[in-house]
């Protein structure tokens, strides 16, 4: 259902309020930059610091924008499950084409735990859901067997992982206990290419929203089979997916961004600051091994 290069889009703000004008510019870009699905709210869409009201206006922009050209998958994750519930079915009304729903975040819910939430959603929700493990931030990792549960229980529903655990042979497994079909979408750039490799459809990724179209042309060699071609383009973003992490995320991703459009601004809410000037010089550096400075 869903695949390839996907940004997880920053929200930009200026003047501490979304940007809506700007957000709309970025997803038209992205999308003539070759990006196949876009998704709003996520974490590098700062979605901890957007209020409700907030977070469904930026989700009904976005598939406003995207006008149907390429999927909408909107962040729609809580650690409250009657929030992410609200968010589902919110961005269901607009028209999204799926969720991704992360692990609740600080309440470290046991593995019987996140089955009862998320099968909460799936009993209740009619919108696909892409699962996003990122253990790092949340705490809380799903399993391979909790994920294998969830896909088989509900087909329909949990139709994808984004898996930024780092543990590469996770792919394996899920591919060896889900019945169905079922896209494992890549959570971390630095192994997008070894994650295809080992059976991935293609990457969340937040390099793609600094630079599109050579994230889509790596997935586009995968896709093709040209791995010759594949780790050449993954050698030349190497130095940007790590310049994206020199400082808490999406501060690098937003100055970066910033320094190739007039029209983005690099702020972000607190308790995130504007990346450090350390930083900023790996971005620069980054930026100009790629060719984008």
């Amino acid at each position: 259902m869903f695949s390839g290069s996907i940004p997880a889009l920053i929200t930009p703000f200026r003047d501490g309020a979304f940007d809506e004008e700007a957000f709309r510019r970025l997803v038209d870009w992205q999308i003539e930059n070759g990006s196949k699905a876009l998704v709003p709210c996520g974490t590098t869409g700062e979605a901890p610091t957007l209020s409700n009201k907030e977070h469904h206006h930026v989700i009904e922009v976005c598939v406003e924008q995207a006008a149907g050209r390429v999927p909408v998958i909107a962040g729609c994750g809580s650690n409250n499950t009657q929030t992410a519930l609200r968010h589902l079915e919110f961005a269901k009304s607009v028209g999204a084409d799926g969720a991704l729903c992360v692990a609740p975040y600080y309440n470290r819910p046991t593995q019987a735990g996140l089955i009862a939430h998320f099968s909460y959603l799936a009993e209740r929700s009619e919108l696909p859901i892409v699962l996003y493990n990122v253990p790092g931030r949340t705490v809380t990792d799903i399993r391979p067997e909790t994920v294998i549960a969830l896909a088989n229980a509900f087909p329909k529903v949990f139709v994808g992982l984004k898996d930024a655990s780092g543990d590469l042979t996770r792919a394996t497994e899920h591919r060896r206990g889900i019945a169905g079909a079922f896209d494992q979408l890549c959570g971390d750039d630095p192994v997008w290419l070894q994650h295809y490799a080992a059976g991935g459809a293609g990457c969340i990724s937040v390099t793609a929203n600094v630079a599109p179209r050579l994230c889509a042309d790596l997935q586009a060699a995968l896709e093709a089979g040209d791995f010759a071609t594949a780790r050449a383009i993954d050698a030349r973003l190497y130095p940007l997916h790590r310049a994206m992490f020199s400082d808490a995320s999406p501060a690098p991703v937003k100055y970066a961004l910033s320094r190739i459009h007039d029209w983005l601004d690099d702020s972000v809410r607190l308790p995130l600051i504007a990346a450090s000037a350390e930083s900023r010089k790996a971005v620069d550096a980054a930026m100009k091994s790629v060719g984008l400075a």
